[in-house]
């Protein structure tokens, strides 16, 4: 299972900065947080870091976000995406599923889920999201909970068109 990190660093260069643009354009406070953790990280005034042109510190941020130290900002990330910009693919694998959720955002996940109903929600997500995407949520989804599904894991492992390699 791979971490946080190291999903930022296998994913496209493209969705990466996809997953930028988004947070950038839906939730501009994560973006400038973010950008301040990583001016941090470098030991840079936030002010001076945020003066360089997006196109450069999200180049910076995104080299910044693969390296293991940067592991609670790279799920800042991914989580804020996923839930401002790809929530429709959240609500379409949690009701696929059967598990209760308020708009993708759920309380308490079950720990274990049924392995066949599990499979079924991912087909249905690769057959209506991008392949990438749907790598990736599943892959942020199962690094974020605390005790994995044992049946996710496997699926991850297995399934080549759930790799981000």
């Amino acid at each position: 299972m791979m971490n946080l990190n190291e999903i930022v660093g296998f994913m496209s260069p493209a969705l990466a900065n996809e997953i930028l643009d988004d947070v950038f354009a839906a939730d501009k406070s994560l973006y400038k947080s973010i950008s301040a953790e990583v001016a941090a990280a470098l030991k840079l005034r936030p002010i001076f870091f945020e003066q360089k042109p997006r196109t450069e510190r999200n180049k910076v941020i995104l080299d910044m976000l693969t390296r293991p130290r940067m592991q609670a900002s790279a799920a800042n990330l991914l989580r804020g995406w996923l839930v401002k910009s790809e929530n429709d693919m959240l609500v379409d694998f949690l009701n696929a599923l059967g598990i209760e959720h308020k708009n993708g955002v759920v309380e308490d996940f079950p720990e274990t889920v049924d392995e066949t109903r599990l499979n079924q929600a991912i087909d249905k997500l690769l057959e209506k999201y991008p392949q990438e995407k749907v790598t990736v949520y599943l892959s942020s989804f199962s690094a974020m909970n605390d005790a994995p599904w044992e049946a996710l894991t496997k699926r991850l492992r297995e399934d080549k068109r759930l790799q981000l390699v």
